[in-house]
């Protein structure tokens, strides 16, 4: 059976078993790191499931974790009503197609001014092992990189100005794999950006793009068009 080994306390993929298998031992040792002192559990991610199109978000809100999904909550309703206007796919067939995983896995807690805390240097570098992982597992063909944290991370070197990136499929070297990139605003409603000019317009190029996309039709079994 495959499984993980811990070397200077990264996990180490051991391909000797298939995909799901690979990820599913991840998810054990996911569920088992407290590396995090700040951080409020349980690990949140989706289903072991293979797919072509990586989802990377955030970090779980405050109910997720009780939920036990991702995007399990207002930011989530918003987010797969956004998918299902561009694919056509309801939040059930999304998540079964689609993986989930985040910069962060656990909740990090309220900000001293109010809204979810974003996470710190420190967390992001533990869970980044994680992510790489899951990467080198899935060798996804497409990953869509919802809010800033998340492109920063994925495209990397510096801060990305939303106007600049969504709307766009940028290539990239993610973890050690080629990959497009299609950015997504965050759909907390934290911010107007996606509802005003030119959020508004760019957000309906990206998600355009994102039906469009060779790795999303075959991920979710869409008709070409």
């Amino acid at each position: 059976m495959q499984r993980l080994l811990e070397t200077s306390s990264q996990p180490t993929v051991v391909r000797d078993g298939q995909s799901v298998t690979r990820l599913q031992v991840l998810h054990q040792e996911l569920a088992a790191c407290h590396k995090c002192s700040k951080m409020i559990g349980p690990v949140v991610h989706g289903p072991a499931i293979q797919s072509p199109v990586l989802l990377i978000g955030q970090a779980p809100g405050p109910h997720e974790g009780n939920l036990g999904r991702p995007f399990a909550w207002t930011a989530g309703k918003t987010l797969f009503k956004w998918l299902e206007g561009a694919t056509g796919a309801d939040e059930e067939q999304v998540r079964k197609c689609v993986y989930f995983a985040a910069v962060a896995r656990c909740f990090p807690g309220k900000a001293s001014g109010g809204g979810d805390r974003r996470p710190d240097a420190k967390e992001i570098e533990h869970c980044k092992p994680f992510l790489a992982a899951e990467v080198d597992i899935l060798e996804p063909k497409l990953v869509l990189a919802v809010g800033t944290l998340a492109i920063d991370q994925v495209l990397g070197g510096k801060h990305h100005k939303l106007d600049d990136v969504v709307g766009t499929i940028v290539k990239a070297r993610y973890h050690g794999h080629d990959v497009d990139v299609i950015a997504l605003p965050h759909p907390s409603g934290a911010s107007p950006w996606h509802k005003i000019e030119p959020g508004k317009s760019l957000l309906a190029r990206a998600l355009h793009k994102v039906r469009k996309h060779p790795a999303m039709i075959e991920a979710l079994g869409i008709e070409k068009s």
